[in-house]
């Protein structure tokens, strides 16, 4: 069912945007029929899927390769079976790094910078780009609004596109990047607003270093969430961590300034805070909707110029927000079994993701947290520290001893640590699963990890 469409917006009008590639030539990245292109990564998350099938479709000769075994990608091959796509599983050649035209990296692959392999490819002379880059093609960058940080992105990005999607639907909003899917499987039209939430390793190449300067992008509308240490496993120093996210910011062929969104703006948010309200807990959810808010505004501003009614509009997008019902795996309510409700938020890969899943519950003393994860380099000891003040902290996954380490129960598995939080919970508790981990020690992903909690809360019925 379609949803009601909120407040009166403009009609679509004709833009000035260079939305298509001049008469003649081929839109980004240029002719690909017949060139040799690498996938390097498969993935589970469907970007390289879409990859392949983006290529195929053009008339490149594709080989994707990954270091995981035909068995843990057979899902992923067997869905491209009928194209005509070659596949090298369980190993990388560097032969095939020499060869190529065109070399469409996974973001996740670590250490780009000086990975053997890509240093082959460079050197061969092969371009180097990812799933995101040519998911935007020649988008114009002013109908994009890119966003990123450490904690809130995903949800920043959805209330976005669910606020902008009522009040103004003559944008053909799409939401897409780092949360999930590709654009590549369906492109969106010409003049569509373009939501992407751009995690720090498809920064580093989209908007970073990390492949030739002239195919860098940078949107038009630039949001940080916040920035806190994470992800150094794959950065190996904070300050790449923090220079990869503000790239955001940076000039680029495709956008001479993106406009950042402030983080706070006492005019807007007095405006609409008693009007905003939302269905997911939380103080921070709530800075979300305000900076969702802020960003439609500063978009709508970039596409139309200065707005003669922005506090209506405003009004308008938190209204739209009332319905908001969250992420899966983002602090989803799970069921409530005698009186102890469970919360999955499975996709808190960070520390400071925990303690706010925390807070946003109310009284810490009636919340059994279970935490730990892989090891991705950050300080646990923001999680370690809640020990004495919640009702119960259950350690799992590789991380368990060191997130327990000023007390709670190092439980090592989720089903260990359910079944220990259920004996200690009593009517009117939560149990939470907040990470403030990646999954990868485990579980294939995150939301592998919270089916599992679903799963196992289900059978404790």
């Amino acid at each position: 069912m379609a949803q009601e469409c909120i407040g009166v917006y403009a009609p679509l009008m004709a833009s000035s945007d260079q939305i298509d590639p001049p008469s003649g030539s081929d839109p980004f990245p240029g002719p690909l029929a017949d060139l040799r292109v690498v996938v390097m990564g498969l993935g589970v998350f469907g970007g390289g899927e879409a990859v392949a099938r983006h290529l195929a479709a053009a008339g490149a000769d594709v080989l994707v390769t990954d270091l995981r075994s035909p068995t843990a990608l057979e899902p992923a091959t067997r869905r491209l079976q009928n194209l005509d796509v070659e596949f090298r599983l369980g190993e990388h050649r560097p032969e095939d790094f020499a060869s190529a035209d065109l070399v469409v990296v996974n973001p996740a692959v670590p250490h780009p910078w000086d990975n053997p392999l890509l240093e082959i490819a460079r050197h061969a002379g092969a371009r180097l780009l990812t799933e995101i880059r040519l998911a935007i093609g020649d988008h114009p960058a002013r109908r994009v609004i890119g966003v990123t940080g450490s904690a809130g992105k995903s949800t920043t990005s959805a209330m976005i596109h669910h606020a902008l999607t009522r009040v103004r639907p003559d944008l053909t909003p799409r939401l897409g990047g780092n949360i999930g899917g590709s654009l590549l499987d369906d492109p969106p039209p010409p003049g569509a607003t373009l939501v992407l939430e751009l995690s720090s390793f498809m920064l580093h190449w989209l908007a970073g270093n990390g492949g030739d300067p002239a195919d860098r992008f940078t949107p038009g509308i630039a949001v940080i969430t916040n920035i806190s240490p994470n992800h150094l496993d794959w950065h190996q120093t904070i300050d790449h961590y923090i220079q990869s996210k503000n790239a955001i910011l940076l000039a680029s062929p495709a956008c001479e300034q993106p406009r950042s969104v402030p983080g706070v703006d006492v005019d807007v948010d007095e405006e609409i805070e008693a009007a905003l309200t939302l269905q997911i807990p939380g103080a921070h959810n709530r800075s979300n909707a305000l900076l969702a808010i802020r960003t439609i505004l500063a978009h709508l501003d970039l596409l139309e110029g200065p707005l003669h009614e922005p506090r209506r509009i405003a009004l308008d997008c938190a209204t739209a927000l009332a319905d908001f019902s969250g992420l899966p795996h983002r602090l989803e309510f799970v069921e409530e079994i005698r009186g102890v409700r469970f919360f999955n938020d499975s996709k808190s890969t960070t520390p400071e993701a925990s303690v706010l899943a925390v807070e946003s519950m109310g009284d810490p003393t009636r919340v059994h947290l279970i935490a730990g994860g892989y090891d991705k380099g950050s300080d646990l000891d923001p999680i370690a520290a809640m020990a004495t003040s919640l009702g119960g902290l259950f350690g799992i996954g590789a991380t368990s001893g060191a997130i327990c380490r000023r007390g709670g129960e190092d439980c090592g598995t989720l089903e260990f640590a359910i079944e220990r939080s259920m004996r200690d919970a009593e009517s009117g508790d939560i149990v939470l699963l907040s990470p403030g981990c990646a999954s990868w020690d485990q579980f294939t992903n995150y939301e592998a990890r919270g089916d599992a909690f679903r799963r196992l809360v289900a059978s404790a019925r």
